[in-house]
């Protein structure tokens, strides 16, 4: 029974990989989705459905950190930290040398803090087959200093790719990412803001193998707080109209 079981599923892995992804979540449910979404990374109450805030049709899902939620502790890689956030699916994870495009909608609340320290509001990560050295986000968006941010991490350390210079809180932001995963200088980075441009990179965007990272790549994707562990206040943000799409040869639209 067992060796079927265990057939059934790499059959199942094997489908799965050779289907294009084409996911969207307007967050209409009163549940999160549990084919779309993963709960490991948050606490039970931190990720609600709600209709005060909401950029298109009748729902959107509020995320709220607490202190303590989901605790990492210190380490040579950076202060302690909590987090609430949604995953994606492990059957919708990013696979190499292919093109996705992650289109999502956030608000920060107009009395959101500013801080200094870490807070991660999306990222995208690498899978980790063991302990990886680094084993920081690929991508993410950050928002410190009450500017919005746009980073990519390799094997040399932290790189700034975009910087914002304007209050983006009060109102809905509009984000879209089209992303080639690759470890070559075929890899790419595009970033749409309320349909301007702000970012266009070139170049590796993925970990070398190594390290505990497999030569196989897949890549994952998460949405929510992610901040250092300073025993602040909790703090909320709103999230809506989330698409990915896999690209075709023909490109993406």
């Amino acid at each position: 029974m067992l060796a079927i079981f265990v057939l059934f599923a790499l059959l199942l892995l094997l489908v799965l990989r050779a289907i294009p992804i084409h996911v969207y979540d307007g967050f209409e449910s009163p549940h999160l989705s549990g084919f779309r979404w993963l709960r490991r990374r948050f606490e039970s109450g931190a990720v609600v459905s709600q209709t005060s805030v909401v950029r298109s049709g009748l729902r959107a899902l509020a995320i709220t950190v607490h202190s303590g939620d989901r605790p990492e502790a210190a380490s040579q890689a950076g202060a302690a930290t909590e987090r609430d956030e949604i995953m994606e699916a492990w059957w919708l994870f990013s696979r190499a040398e292919r093109t996705y495009v992650y289109s999502f909608s956030l608000y920060l609340p107009k009395d959101f803090p500013q801080r200094a320290e870490r807070l991660v509001i999306a990222q995208w990560r690498q899978l980790c087959e063991r302990t990886c050295v680094p084993d920081n986000p690929i991508l993410a968006l950050r928002y410190e200093l009450g500017r919005l941010q746009v980073t990519r991490n390799d094997e040399h350390g932290k790189t700034l790719l975009y910087q914002g210079d304007e209050d983006v809180r009060g109102r809905w932001l509009d984000f879209r990412f089209s992303a080639r995963w690759d470890r070559t200088a075929e890899g790419t980075v595009d970033a749409t803001l309320d349909g301007r441009g702000i970012l266009h990179y070139e170049g590796a965007t993925i970990y070398q193998p190594g390290s505990g990272h497999p030569r196989y790549a897949l890549i994952y994707s998460k949405t929510g707080l992610y901040r250092d562990a300073l025993h602040e206040a909790p703090w909320t943000m709103y999230v809506d109209e989330y698409r990915k799409d896999q690209c075709d040869g023909t490109g993406c639209r």
